[in-house]
């Protein structure tokens, strides 16, 4: 028998966690933090609801935090299987989880310090022993190969275009002469997005793990380039520091490429670019190693070997150098993580740049429900941090056409070749954007959907 349990991004859009057994292997794919509103970020806390003793592997799709954020949790409760994923996706979770942990450490003691916690003490959920403990547990392979995590699950990775290393698994469970397919969507990428290749074909499987994150949206049909532009020239006639809230890895990367574009396309002027995040920076050396999977196809840049090194772009490393770019008056652009606004540097450079109407905070990509992120797209006048209200009286842009997710249409255009599944299940997404998706598939194109609740079990069969 082999079926399938919803451990995690079940009605919601974090949390990747997706348990499937079969005769004799149990393997989980992804293993990520929920984010988001406190209810979402309380489930961290609770058991996983199964035996991590008792998983025998994990694969990964990508290195996103809420697809690999929990994996030094489930290490730490006694995991002590491999960690499968692609080469660049080992290297990028060396440092995310490094930061992770580091981040989650800072948070607990600041809180303390302050006081504002309401637990006595604050702790972690886990620490920097826990993921050198993890990271001993990575096992890679390249996409197109065959690999064999556990018993009879063979799975190979295809390119999801989504960050670099970024892919769907195509999972195979062979019990017979006829396996039994199943397809892990992760996180589709977009079309003709910078860096990134496009999203592979789907390949023909029995049941389908399809992500939603934007499954009732569109992006702007606005070019990139252009977009960013326009926010640019607009802060520098304000006369501000034009504050960007970047994931480290992925989009930081992708913004200092955009940035180069258009300063060497004269359409901006050489402003210093601050990378204020040791994450972000070693996410760009990582970036460098592995040009042979970047789509440059956006402009053909003149100057050193790696396009994302630039005399104009800083990186900030040490606390040292972050607390200086407090001096910076504009017009100057400085990139900090967290993308969702969640915790790091980026905290300390809103309190700093939120109160003056001259600075601009720029929100790219999805904001998740209870981030400040969403919070500022949703014209907060009050933002809490440090369990202080800061007021919102910078301007606030958006520069959506720089997500790292399929739009609609672009989900729609990646499914488009794939032969109707026996099942899909749809998740990864908020209740608007799953249903949104899951109405469109079953109403188009007759296909048997179902939107899995949290902690929710489906029995997986050969079609007959």
């Amino acid at each position: 028998m082999v079926q399938l349990t919803f451990h995690g991004a079940a009605e919601t859009v974090t949390g990747s966690r997706y348990l499937l057994e079969t005769d004799s292997a149990r393997v989980l794919v992804d293993c990520g933090l929920f984010q988001g509103l406190k209810e979402l970020r309380e489930r961290n806390w609770n058991r996983p609801g199964f035996d991590p003793t008792t998983v025998d592997a994990v694969v990964l799709t990508h290195a996103h935090i809420d697809h690999i954020g929990y994996l030094p949790r489930l290490v730490k409760l006694g995991f002590r299987g491999p960690v499968w994923s692609t080469p660049a996706t080992a290297d990028l979770a060396d440092i995310l989880l490094r930061d992770s942990a580091r981040t989650q450490e800072s948070d607990a003691e600041y809180a303390n310090k302050k006081g504002f916690s309401k637990h006595r003490p604050a702790l972690p959920l886990y620490e920097d022993r826990d993921v050198e403990q993890t990271l001993r547990l990575f096992k890679t392979c390249d996409r197109g190969q065959w690999f064999n995590p556990a018993g009879d699950v063979f799975c190979r990775y295809t390119e999801a275009g989504h960050l670099l290393g970024s892919s769907s698994i195509e999972t195979e469970i062979r019990q017979g002469p006829n396996p039994l397919r199943i397809l892990f969507s992760g996180d589709v990428g977009r079309y003709k997005a910078p860096l990134y290749h496009d999203p592979a074909p789907p390949p023909p499987c029995d049941y389908l793990i399809c992500e939603s994150t934007y499954g009732d949206r569109e992006h702007p049909p606005v070019a990139i380039l252009d977009q960013l532009c326009d926010v640019v020239l607009a802060s520098i006639r304000r006369g501000g520091v034009m504050v960007v809230a970047s994931f480290a890895v992925g989009r930081a990367q992708q913004l200092i490429y955009l940035l180069r574009v258009l300063i060497q396309q004269g359409r901006i002027p050489e402003l210093p670019v601050f990378i204020d995040s040791p994450m972000a920076s070693s996410a760009t050396k990582i970036f460098c190693e592995y040009s042979d999977e970047h789509d440059l196809s956006e402009a053909q840049l003149t100057g050193p070997d790696c396009i994302l090194d630039a005399r104009n772009v800083k990186l900030t490393p040490s606390a040292q150098e972050s607390k200086r770019i407090n001096s910076v008056t504009g017009p100057a652009v400085i990139i900090a993580s967290s993308g969702m606004m969640t915790g790091g540097r980026i905290l300390h450079h809103l309190k700093r740049r939120l109160p003056d109407p001259r600075n601009t905070v720029v929100l790219g990509g999805y904001m998740a429900q209870g981030t400040r992120g969403r919070d500022l797209k949703d014209a907060a006048r009050f933002i809490r941090i440090h369990g202080e209200d800061v007021p919102v009286r910078a301007h606030v842009a958006e520069i959506s056409a720089i997500s790292g997710h399929a739009g609609r249409s672009e989900l729609l255009r990646w499914l488009q070749p794939l032969p109707a599944p026996t099942k899909t299940f749809i998740t990864h997404g908020e209740m608007t954007g799953a249903t949104a998706l899951a109405e469109t598939l079953h109403r188009d194109r007759g296909w048997d959907v179902v939107i899995p609740k949290q902690g929710q079990t489906f029995v997986l069969e050969k079609r007959s």
